[in-house]
């Protein structure tokens, strides 16, 4: 097959030109290719498949309808590639559950699969680290939750291994009561909330452990200005950290809570407004290392309660590529080029992968995207239920 006409960005940028492709991979990139099948991609962006390092099955309920589920909605929205958080329900801590959940894997028709391993167990002591890495798990995960000793035994592992530590930064004595980021808002619904303390004292906290082991953590879901500054300064002194953020962070901030929205329920809770334009400064700036949809499907059963009582989590992976584009590029915060570097080859670096270049000799691992289609969100435990998007996954390659 020839794609002709196409805007081909990956991460060295954007060009119009024709693609050759066969058997899944590029043979030929050029302008003027012929082949008795063709497709015209004029105005169409012919780009890397996203990857996206933070995803959830439904209800986290961890189980092979659930896995097929979420890798066909994933390929679906333009994402080829995700990893599975491993606090699922069973949590993936140990050889059976990882095994379990590998079951079936090769013969997804979606996007790929992998699986972190979770470094502690229910009890929070440690799991055992070497052995789940051994048999496939791709990065390791471990809330702050974990104490000091922990958590130096899980960056002694690190080190050991060479993988980057995935790192959520949130304190339990601080989050457990809490239902939104602590404020005015909070304060004007009157519902319980959790400090940005609770992540910028152990972003801190880990930094140090970073710097002191010299291994790579990658922050996961940053949610405060504060702590992106406190990544970017152990950067400028040669600490190996980089931070991730979600769309909805960049896009929503906890205003979105109004009328009880249990949508906007997300853990790490929205950001204030201040916050969040802070958030998007940081992105525009490059502060940003890697962008997440922070897939975290549930039930309605699970979410049309009160607000104290809903799950956590929204729906994310749906039309992933069109809210992208419509929050991030088509709004101006950043190119096309950027969107690939932020959700191709960094999260894919941070699993030890390599993606975001279109190159001959190379699977494609692409999709089309219409940048021109205009929908409606109509997914209502989206936080875009109702609102405009634009752009379309044509195809995937």
């Amino acid at each position: 097959m020839v794609v002709k006409n196409a805007i081909l960005c990956d991460i060295h940028g954007e060009r119009v030109t024709d693609l050759r492709i066969e058997d899944g991979v590029v043979t030929e990139i050029a302008e003027g290719l012929s082949c008795s099948e063709t497709l015209d991609a004029s105005g169409f962006y012919f780009m890397p498949l996203l990857v996206d390092t933070n995803v959830r099955v439904q209800d986290s309920s961890l189980n092979a309808k659930n896995i097929k589920a979420l890798s066909d909605e994933a390929l679906q929205a333009g994402v080829g590639h995700v990893v599975l958080n491993p606090d699922s329900a069973p949590a993936i801590d140990n050889e059976i559950v990882l095994e379990f959940a590998q079951n079936g894997l090769h013969e997804l028709g979606g996007a790929k699969v992998d699986l972190m391993l979770n470094t502690l167990k229910e009890d929070n002591t440690l799991s055992n680290i070497a052995i789940l890495l051994k048999r496939g798990a791709v990065a390791p995960y471990m809330s702050t939750i974990a104490k000091n000793d922990v958590a130096i035994k899980i960056a002694q592992y690190c080190q050991m291994y060479g993988v980057t530590l995935f790192c959520k930064a949130e304190d339990n004595s601080l989050i457990s009561s809490g239902v939104m980021l602590e404020g005015d808002v909070s304060s004007r619904f009157g519902l319980a909330g959790i400090p940005d303390l609770s992540e910028v004292l152990h972003v801190s906290r880990m930094i140090e452990i970073a710097r002191h082991f010299k291994i790579k953590i990658l922050f996961k879901s940053i949610a405060s200005p504060r702590s992106i500054y406190l990544i970017n300064k152990a950067k400028q002194d040669g600490v190996d950290v980089t931070c991730e953020v979600s769309i909805h962070h960049l896009s929503n901030s906890d205003e979105a809570c109004k009328n009880f929205n249990t949508t906007a329920k997300l853990n790490p809770p929205l950001s204030s407004k201040d916050d969040l334009k802070l958030l998007q400064d940081a992105l525009k700036a490059g502060q940003i290392d890697i962008l997440t949809t922070l897939h975290q499907p549930s039930s309605p059963l699970n979410k049309e309660v009160a607000f104290y009582d809903a799950a956590y989590g929204c729906e994310g992976l749906k039309n992933a590529m069109s809210v992208y584009y419509t929050k991030l590029v088509k709004s101006g915060i950043i190119s096309m080029q950027e969107l690939v570097r932020l959700c191709v080859k960094n999260p894919s670096k941070a699993i030890g992968e390599s993606a975001g270049e279109i190159k001959v000799g190379k699977r494609a691992n692409a999709m089309l995207f219409n940048p021109q289609s205009v929908s409606v969100m109509e997914d209502k435990l989206s936080l875009y239920c109702g609102e405009e998007l634009y752009g379309e996954v044509k195809a995937t390659f």
